[in-house]
């Protein structure tokens, strides 16, 4: 995977001395640094070029996060079974660049890639939550509006929140991510409180479709490693995207993934169809004209979003997950932003609430590492 290496660095005032710019700096030595008022991003020209998108990624924000940074994951929609998940984001915008990727509608107008240097005011505010229900177990992820790992060589936020994270009970950390950037971890203990998980498609799909990303191969090894580092593995094919021999293609990469580590310690394994807002369409049909993404059976459904037409996905769902099921039997599976009829079609029940697919996800299912 190819290594992220930024245009210019642009520091807010006041954020010079932070550990992740100290981090930072010193593996870019190299890199032109400026430093900028707070608030500069909002009145900024836009630069020149016709992808500002692609753009901002190259243009790399150290800032502190003015807000909160624990918020339920918005996947969780009104007609759509959730599964109460929690995210914080000391990241915004990724540097790799999928032609299906929701930032790019998202974040449209905001495109610098965002680094929050305020990482102790989200141990504080997690902290807080947590520690007062001790009773209650949470999941937590950082790779909502980012890459969880992508830039951990230069940013080395894996080294605050793993210890963090292992030190309580109550809570599962998961990273999420399409690279091989693990080697930050490897350093650190998880004590079994750490998840790392890696988006999956077939390499026909991750070759073109994914671009910037690690290769299949790269991230299985990865996974490997981190697995035989003490850390559970936690796999999404999503989006799930159909095209031509998809059964042989998903096939194939089940068997790959499932021969090479090991099935038991596997925490979960999500799937989820291809949904794109209209706008979102339009930007990928636009920066990717040669997708082929856009070309399937796909409808607009109630939330807005394009998915694919659901007999086709369903048959898509019952096929995988019979296959995973026969891969990793242990494995929980569960499906994003899905309704309740389709998650009866295919796994023969849905679940009474969004709390029976968050006790299915954190309770002990694993052997020992």
């Amino acid at each position: 995977m190819k290594r992220y290496q930024p245009e210019e660095i642009l520091i807010e005032r006041g954020e010079e001395n932070t550990p992740v710019v100290r981090r930072t700096l010193d593996h870019l030595p190299d890199t032109p640094v400026r430093i900028v008022e707070p608030g500069w991003e909002r009145e900024a020209p836009p630069r020149d070029g016709t992808d500002s998108f692609a753009a901002g990624k190259r243009r790399l924000l150290f800032t502190r996060q003015r807000s909160t940074f624990l918020e339920h994951c918005p996947a969780g929609t009104s007609g759509l079974v959730c599964c109460n998940y929690l995210v914080v984001s000391l990241i915004s915008n990724c540097p790799m660049d999928c032609s299906y990727c929701f930032l790019q509608e998202y974040l449209a107008n905001n495109p610098l890639l965002k680094v929050f240097t305020n990482v102790e005011d989200l141990m504080s505010e997690v902290a807080k939550a947590v520690d007062r229900q001790p009773w209650r177990q949470f999941r937590i992820g950082t790779g909502e509006l980012s890459d969880s790992l992508a830039l951990d060589p230069l940013l080395g936020f894996s080294g605050d929140l793993v210890p963090f994270f292992a030190a309580r009970k109550n809570v599962l950390l998961e990273f999420k991510t399409k690279s091989d950037r693990i080697e930050e971890l490897l350093k650190h203990d998880p004590k079994d409180r750490v998840v790392v998980s890696w988006s999956l498609t077939p390499p026909a799909i991750a070759d073109t479709e994914e671009h910037g990303t690690a290769s299949f191969a790269e991230r299985l090894h990865a996974a490997q490693r981190v697995q035989a580092a003490g850390y559970k593995v936690g796999f999404h094919f999503d989006p799930l995207i159909e095209y031509p021999h998809w059964e042989e293609g998903y096939r194939d990469t089940i068997t790959q993934v499932f021969s090479a580590v090991d099935p038991r310690r596997v925490a979960w394994v999500s799937l989820g169809s291809l949904r794109m807002t209209p706008a979102l369409r339009a930007i990928a049909r636009r920066r990717f004209p040669q997708t082929r993404l856009l070309s399937g059976e796909q409808i607009l459904c109630d939330d807005g979003k394009w998915r694919t037409f659901q007999a086709l996905r369903v048959k898509m769902y019952r096929t995988i997950t019979a296959w995973l099921k026969e891969a990793a039997p242990q494995a929980p599976q569960y499906m994003c932003m899905e309704t309740t009829p389709v998650w009866e079609k295919v796994f023969g029940h849905a679940p009474s609430c969004d709390k029976d697919v968050a006790r299915m996800l954190t309770q002990p299912n694993l052997v020992a590492s």
